[in-house]
Parts: C-alpha cells; sequence; structure tokens
C-alpha cells in the first residue's frame, strides 16, 4: 500500500555538504525555521544533472528573495561535490549546499533511492518552515525539471499557508484570483 509523503515530517539525518568553498554538517533540524527544497539528482559528472542544478543556480537569488533555501542531494560524497564543482563552470556557479548521501539514507527517507543502481530518482521536495513537505515531484532520470515551474509552485505553497481557506487554482501566478472552497462554489468552475 502507498502511503503519501505529503504533510509528514522530514526523518531525522546527518550529512555532509559541500557549501561556499568548505564542508558544512547538515541535518533535518537545518531544514526548520524556513522554506526549504531538497532537490535530489543521480549522479555527479553526468548529464541532465548539471543543467537542472545550473538552472536552480540561475535562480537561487529569486528563491533566497522568497525565503527558501536549495539543498541539492545525491549518493556522492561531499568530496565529490567539490570536485565536479572545481572542474565545472556550470556547477561552479553554485552558491546552495550540494549534500552527499553516499549511504543513500536521505534518498530513503523521502523514497527516492534507487536500490540496484545507488543513485536517487530526480526529486524535487518542499518543505514548509516546521518541517513538513508540502510539495513532491519525482522525475524518471531522463526528465529534466524547471526552476521557473518549482518556484510557481513554491509561491502557491507560500500563498496557501499564509492564506486560510483559500486554494491557488491550474498555473496559478501570484496576484492572480485564488478560490475559497464553499458550496456555492460546487459544479460552477
Amino acid at each position: 500500500m502507498y502511503q503519501s509523503i505529503i504533510n509528514t515530517q522530514v526523518q531525522p539525518f546527518s550529512a555532509t555538504a559541500f557549501h561556499k568553498g568548505d564542508f558544512h554538517p547538515v541535518t533535518e533540524q537545518d531544514l526548520l525555521g524556513k522554506w526549504s527544497v531538497v532537490f535530489f539528482y543521480p549522479a555527479d559528472f553526468t548529464f541532465v544533472c548539471p543543467t537542472e542544478l545550473g538552472d536552480l543556480a540561475d535562480h537561487y537569488q529569486k528563491l533566497q528573495d522568497m525565503g527558501v533555501e536549495i539543498y541539492s542531494v545525491s549518493t556522492d560524497t561531499h568530496f565529490t561535490h567539490k570536485a565536479w564543482h572545481d572542474s565545472s563552470d556550470t556547477i561552479n556557479k553554485i552558491q546552495y549546499p550540494m549534500i552527499g548521501d553516499p549511504t543513500g539514507k536521505i534518498s530513503r527517507n523521502f523514497g527516492v533511492m534507487i536500490e540496484e543502481d545507488g543513485l536517487a530518482l530526480r526529486g524535487s521536495f518542499v518543505i514548509n518552515p516546521e518541517g513538513q513537505i508540502k510539495i513532491a515531484e519525482i522525475h524518471d532520470l531522463g526528465i529534466g525539471r524547471s526552476a521557473v515551474e518549482l518556484i510557481r509552485k513554491i509561491q502557491a505553497a507560500q500563498y496557501v499557508a499564509t492564506h486560510d481557506g483559500e486554494v491557488c487554482p491550474a498555473a496559478w501566478q501570484p496576484g492572480e484570483e485564488t478560490l475559497s472552497p464553499s458550496l456555492d462554489l460546487v459544479g460552477k468552475i
């Protein structure tokens, strides 16, 4: 039986991240008190992965302005993250923490571990300041993600979190109308 990860609390973990030229410990506690995105990808030194991570790097300031921290995660070590950061122009522009998950514990916690390959699926998880997972999106390995799409979803999650009783319809953008579900709306949308 499938059990959704939505609205569950982030499970405990302890790892090391490469961030701002150094190695730093990271735990689930670091995700609390702000909006966070845990962004899983299969492996360093690959093909689709640098395009996704570079896209996030290009939109990182906007995410920071929204109060969001990004944590990229692969089953590589933090040492491999540093080597990739030092050798790739695309990865060199990353300013967010790159977490190493060589044991696969974090990947398993989020349900994205491909056991037979020791790699993570492409998973994006948006976590609110209380540590609850509000958005979960998992892609097959060959399907890259878009930072612009992720930003829109985070904006919707942040809006819903601060506007009790309102919901965001499909393709909602900030400033557009939302809905207040009620008996009066049934059958009229």
